[in-house]
Parts: structure tokens; sequence; C-alpha cells
């Protein structure tokens, strides 16, 4: 017993370590998950991965240094063409990771400028800035529809799943690996090297500063923080989780087409940041579940009253609008600061 305790102490006490112990216990439930569900299931996984990756550089740009975002769909159409152009050959040029890096980066450099135009600006002001983004960016690919394929987009080759991985998973789980499955599997690694990263940012000195700026702007100018760097910065971050999602997203979706990046994509990540809680990397993962399994279930209900396909497709939006009115109304922090905030004041009152 004694043997244990040290280990877990130091674990306990080391920021990084804690993460890094969640990140392996999140990597086991992620392969009992993929291993024991279809192929369908691995498809929609994916998609949550990938909206859990955006939702959580947002989460990062929106609850911890109060910047409000528009146009992170724009984002992850930089990260998902840069994507299409370097993956759609035969024989690409750069393997995955690879792929998955540039993606990034080309969505970073994007954000720097973007943000360091909008550094001054604030609230409203820098919403409607970003809206722009997100409304010119799907009109860009059709300007230049010659390179970037136009209204139908650019297909994006399937990744082949490497023979070494292949082998790990078949040593680990007795079963071979589908490309679904590959794609599903590069979108979870992907969201918790990024969830590592981002929770060790939240808690350094970098993060310490994005939440005093949010706080009182004032007293944090007055403590010596330039506030113009630290909104830069966190725009910096936001937007490369962006242009990896949107990576993650043409590799999972197999095209990438400027109807996939509308306003609707914003919108949408920034309702799952608040469904999940503002500034929890926890509830932005929870937000990317409910809007990817929200709609199947809520079909499935609409086929079981007795409505037909069409009736049963139209009912996820209105229960969409009816889960976000309710969370407003009952747990104004999100899901998860409701639950933190119950837990606090059951602890006070005990």
């Amino acid at each position: 017993m004694s043997m244990l305790a040290a280990p877990l102490h130091r674990v306990s006490r080391s920021t990084l370590l804690r993460h890094l112990a969640v990140a392996l216990i999140g990597l086991v439930v992620v392969i009992l998950v993929l291993e024991s569900t279809s192929t369908f299931r691995n498809a929609q996984f994916a998609a949550m991965a990938y909206l859990g990756i955006a939702a959580g550089g947002l989460t990062v740009l929106t609850g911890l240094n109060g910047q409000i975002s528009l146009g992170h769909g724009a984002f992850m159409a930089f990260g998902a063409y840069s994507t299409a152009l370097l993956y759609r050959e035969a024989e690409p040029v750069l393997p995955v990771v690879g792929v998955l890096l540039v993606a990034t980066v080309v969505a970073l450099l994007v954000g720097a400028l973007v943000g360091v135009a909008a550094a001054r600006l604030h609230g409203p002001y820098l919403a409607g800035a970003t809206l722009a983004l997100a409304v010119a960016v799907p009109g860009m690919a059709i300007f230049f529809g010659d390179s970037l394929g136009g209204e139908q987009g650019l297909n994006v080759r399937v990744p082949d799943v490497p023979g070494w991985f292949a082998d790990a998973v078949f040593f680990l789980t007795a079963h071979d690996v589908t490309a679904s499955k590959y794609v599903a599997y590069i979108g979870w690694l992907a969201l918790i090297v990024t969830f590592v990263l981002l929770a060790n940012l939240s808690r350094s000195r970098v993060g310490r500063v994005w939440r005093a700026v949010r706080d009182d702007e004032v007293a944090a100018e007055l403590a010596g923080i330039n506030l113009g760097r630290a909104r830069v910065l966190a725009f910096l971050v936001s937007a490369g989780c962006a242009g990896l999602a949107g990576a993650v997203m043409a590799m999972a979706v197999r095209i990438t087409a400027p109807s996939g990046f509308t306003l609707t994509l914003s919108l949408t990540l920034l309702t799952a940041v608040v469904l999940g809680g503002l500034g929890s990397l926890l509830g932005a993962l929870i937000g990317a579940a409910l809007l990817t399994f929200l709609p199947q279930v809520v079909t499935g209900v609409g086929h079981d009253l007795g409505l037909s396909d069409v009736q049963s497709a139209e009912l996820a939006p209105l229960v969409y609008g009816l889960v976000m009115v309710l969370v407003i109304l009952l747990a104004p922090a999100g899901i998860v600061g409701s639950l933190r905030g119950w837990r606090r004041s059951r602890r006070e009152t005990t």
C-alpha cells in the first residue's frame, strides 16, 4: 500500500503528471469504446472528436480570455482546405501527422493576422468582425474555384492504416482497424494531446494572465499585463485548435466544400461551449457529444412517435433550441459549471 502511496501522491501534486494520468485513462476509454462500437458509431465519434477540439480551443478564447468569436468555422475551413490540398493525391507528400501540423500552422498564421487586427475590439465589435470572417471565407473557396474546387469542393484521400498501428491495435484488442476507425483514432489522439496542452496552459502563468484580463482589464493593465499580447495569444491558440479540428474533419468527411463551413458551424461550436460550460474543457467535450448524438436520438424519438422522416429530421433543431433555452434558464453556467457550483454549495453546507 505504501509503495503505491508515494507515486500517487507525486502524481496528485504535479499538474502535468495529473493531466497525463487523466489522458492515459481517457486513451484506454477511447480504445474500449471504438473497439466495441460499429463503423457508423466510429464515424460519429470522429465527428465528436473534431467538434471537441474546436470547442476546446473556443472555450479557452471565450471562457478564459473573455473574447467572443463567431468565426471559428472559418479557421476550421483553413485547416480543412490545407488538408485537402496536401492529402488528395495517391501518394501524399506528407504523413498524416505532418498534414495535421501544417493545417494547424496555417490556421495559426491566419489567427495571428485576425488576432492582431481584432486585439483592440471588444464584445459585440469583436463578434461582428469574426462574423464577417465566417461569412467571407466560404466565398473565397468559390472565388478561387480552380484551386479550391468551387462549390463542389475537394475530395480528401482516405488515410492508409499504417502496418505498425494495425498490428498494435490487433495485439491489444484482437480486432482489425478499418479506415473509419483509424480516422476516429486520429481524431481522439489529436483531442487528447490538444486537451493536455490546453489544460496545462490554462494552469500556467499564461492561463492566469488570460483570466486576469477577462475579469478586470483595468486591474490587469495596472498590474503590468500587456492586454493586446494576451488577447492575440489566446486567439492564436484557439485558431490553431480550430485548424487541427478542420484537418480531422476533412479526413472524417472525406470532402472539403464551402457548404461545410457556413456560419452555422461557427454557431454550433459556440453552442457546444455554452451548453457544456464556459472555460471548461470537460464542458466543451460534453457540448460536442450533445451536438453529435442528440440529432440521432431526437430523430429516433420522432420515428417512435409516428412522425415521417422529414418531420423527425426537423425535430432536431427544435430540440436544440429548447435544450439551449433550458440550459440558459436552469444552468446559466453550463452543465459542468452548474455541477461544480452545486458541489461547492453542498460542501459549504455540510
